[in-house]
């Protein structure tokens, strides 16, 4: 996707959709701040920081903007909340999958907070960087950003003094990345976005406790796994002469107690499982249109049973689904688990997998476009403030390519506070329709 550029002067349709936000502000300055920084992520500015966007915008400066990061008294949890009720409202269809994955912020030297030598799946290697976990939400006709939290590692979370001077929260202590991502699982949920299933790739998928929990919350998923994650064959274990066969799926909530039966089936690592499978198992699979046709790939699918995290829950039945590149191509053999979407075909399963991109080429377009790795400050505060600001103008985004399209105010309508919404609809109202078009995928939440 290609983001249009914004002028530098307000954007009535912007000024518009930020008003709820603008609540969280007591002060008239602090509100004309929020509406420039918001202008400046959108606009033509090379970099998307505090002081470089000050001196490019017209009625501001950089030690305004920059105070709306660092001294203004605001909550980025209560702008979350109100930016998802809101886009539920006017950007869902039905619903969708919510995406969670993590990218890397490259920095320099070891005060930024969180930051560390670390692995960055952005950067594909070890390094200097912050990582940040987010979610994203997608369905038929939508994409957009839902909250996000940095990732703190193990040396930063023990060191006090170092967690004071970044002003962390109090009482903020070391959480894997799945143990944030189940917290921006509820909160979103808390702030009414439904959600059908779960989307993740396996640096999430490998982690037990993280699915534990999905599964605990009676939410269902499908993400990516290692080839080594071991599971037992289903098949194999309602074959088994010795015990009456387990019933035919767990269902959702708690995982249930393992019978006799499924202790005697071996445990098989995905990789074993795959490449078992007879070849008239496997059906070709076409997900969606790319650049040079249509993205396709043979399919193939394995009830199994997934071993708990450590031995605290019990096995949960699910399906194994193996991917590997169709004759005469090249490429991975992949692997993924879905839970709790017994309903759902393979065509469906492998479309919803494949949502992932959404959050990557988010990722792309904040990174690209609206400054997500300028942030300069050190500080926890700043830089969560910075990320919800960016999720802010990538969500008006989201709403203008569906209701409206892009424009840029006359300058003396722009300069009434009574101006009218911009065409189209937008911001949108209940009696407004989108009329952005279905993706093209296969059926299913997606």
């Amino acid at each position: 996707m290609a983001i249009p550029q914004a002028g530098m002067q307000p954007l009535t349709d912007l000024e518009a959709f930020l008003e709820p936000f603008g609540a969280l502000l007591r002060r008239a300055e602090s509100r004309h701040a929020l509406e420039r920084y918001t202008t400046g992520l959108l606009a033509n500015i090379p970099h998307k920081t505090a002081m470089a966007m000050g001196e490019a915008l017209p009625g501001t400066n950089g030690q305004r903007l920059q105070e709306l990061l660092t001294r203004t008294q605001w909550d980025v949890a209560a702008m979350d909340r109100i930016r998802i009720a809101h886009m539920s409202v006017h950007a869902r269809t039905g619903a969708g999958a919510l995406i969670f994955d993590d990218t890397g912020l490259p920095k320099k030297g070891d005060a930024s907070v969180g930051v560390d030598r670390q692995y960055s799946g952005t950067l594909g290697r070890v390094d200097n960087c912050q990582v940040l976990v987010s979610s994203h939400y997608v369905d038929r006709a939508f994409d957009w950003p839902v909250n996000a939290r940095l990732y703190l590692p193990r040396r930063w979370c023990d060191d006090p003094q170092r967690l004071a001077k970044a002003q962390v929260p109090s009482g903020t202590g070391f959480q894997t990345k799945g143990e944030i991502a189940l917290d921006l699982f509820d909160q979103a949920r808390e702030a009414g976005l439904a959600v059908g299933a779960v989307v993740a790739d396996a640096g999430y998928g490998d982690q037990g406790a993280f699915l534990d929990g999905l599964e605990q919350r009676d939410q269902p998923y499908a993400v990516a796994v290692a080839r080594r994650v071991h599971f037992r064959d289903a098949v194999q274990v309602a074959a088994d002469p010795g015990d009456p066969p387990p019933p035919p799926r767990q269902g959702r909530g708690r995982p249930r107690k393992a019978s006799r039966l499924e202790e005697r089936v071996e445990k098989q690592s995905a990789e074993a499982l795959v490449a078992a499978q007879p070849e008239r198992a496997w059906r070709r699979v076409a997900w969606r249109q790319g650049h040079k046709g249509a993205l396709t790939r043979e399919f193939v699918s394995i009830p199994v049973h997934r071993s708990g995290w450590r031995g605290k829950h019990l096995p949960s039945r699910g399906v194994l689904i193996g991917e590997r590149p169709c004759p005469g191509h090249r490429g991975d053999v992949k692997y993924y688990f879905a839970w709790g979407l017994d309903a759902m075909r393979l065509p469906e399963l492998v479309a919803l997998i494949h949502v992932r991109w959404a959050i990557e080429r988010f990722y792309q377009d904040a990174k690209g476009e609206l400054g997500l790795d300028d942030y300069e400050g050190r500080r926890w505060p700043g830089l969560h403030r910075h990320v919800a600001l960016v999720m802010l103008a990538h969500s008006y985004l989201a709403l203008q390519r569906a209701y409206g399209p892009f424009h840029d105010a006359p300058p003396d309508e722009a300069a009434s506070p009574q101006a009218a919404p911009g065409p189209g609809g937008f911001p949108p109202t209940d009696t407004h329709e989108h009329h952005r078009p279905a993706a093209p995928c296969a059926g299913g939440l997606v």
